[in-house]
């Protein structure tokens, strides 16, 4: 996709996360890595099993020993950040970059900090704009991967060729019909009656009416009717 945005990952500190944010990136349909001075190195084989199998997003990684380097050849520069760090720029929300980058010319970069101190104001300074998130002002800590993937959603949701999907809807079953419903209800009856749980007979008809308006209202299906039933026989036979 030639508007799917770069995330850059400035002085990552535990191969954990890094693995942690291709997994965040790769469900929303983003490939490409980079990695700015690594505190231990890369490759780092603690990033792979944290990966869950974003292992296309770590193989195709880029490191660079700067900020400036692994943003050079794109023209919108996102710093992500929850405080903008005595640098005035334009802030926006996740979901108002990710409408810009749907119509952008030039590639995208969305910056993120190290895991526990967030952004330099040095690197802060080289974007172009701020993105930032309401959040509650007594504890504003987001780790990577959560900062990571607010971004990349909120930019799947204006990239109709992400190629994203929602999961299958399992398929619902037609309620079943009033037939099943009867012999269910005639069913529980008969077990309840020799049991004396319609008396009084005063209130026999008010808890008969309770019990089908009970069994009537779910419009459960058939196959949910026949489960019951079993349950019902089951219940009724001798235990061995």
């Amino acid at each position: 996709m030639s508007n799917a945005p770069v995330i850059v990952l400035v002085r990552p500190q535990l191969g954990e996360n890094i693995g942690k944010a291709a997994r965040a990136m790769l469900n929303f349909g983003l490939t490409r890595m980079r990695l700015v001075a690594p505190r231990d190195g890369w490759p780092n084989p603690s990033a792979g099993p944290a990966a869950a199998g974003a292992d296309i997003v770590l193989a195709q990684a880029e490191v660079y020993e700067t900020l400036a380097e692994a943003v050079a050849d794109c023209a919108h520069v996102y710093a992500t950040t929850v405080r903008k760090r005595g640098v005035t720029k334009p802030v926006l929300t996740p979901e108002e970059a990710a409408k810009e980058t749907a119509s952008a010319v030039g590639g995208t970069a969305f910056v993120f900090g190290p895991e526990r101190s967030g952004l330099e104001t040095d690197d802060v300074a080289l974007a172009r704009k701020i993105i930032t998130v309401p959040i509650n002002p007594e504890f504003g800590s987001l780790n990577l991967a959560q900062a990571v993937i607010l971004c990349a959603y909120e930019w799947s949701k204006h990239a109709p060729d992400a190629g994203l999907a929602q999961p299958p809807a399992e398929e619902i079953l037609p309620p079943a019909p009033q037939e099943e419903l009867e012999g269910l209800i005639a069913q529980i009856t008969e077990h309840l009656e020799p049991r004396d749980y319609f008396k009084p007979q005063g209130r026999a008809h008010a808890t008969r009416l309770t019990l089908r308006n009970m069994l009537t209202k779910p419009a459960w299906n058939h196959l949910e009717v026949r489960t019951m039933r079993g349950i019902i026989t089951a219940l009724m036979r001798t235990p061995r």
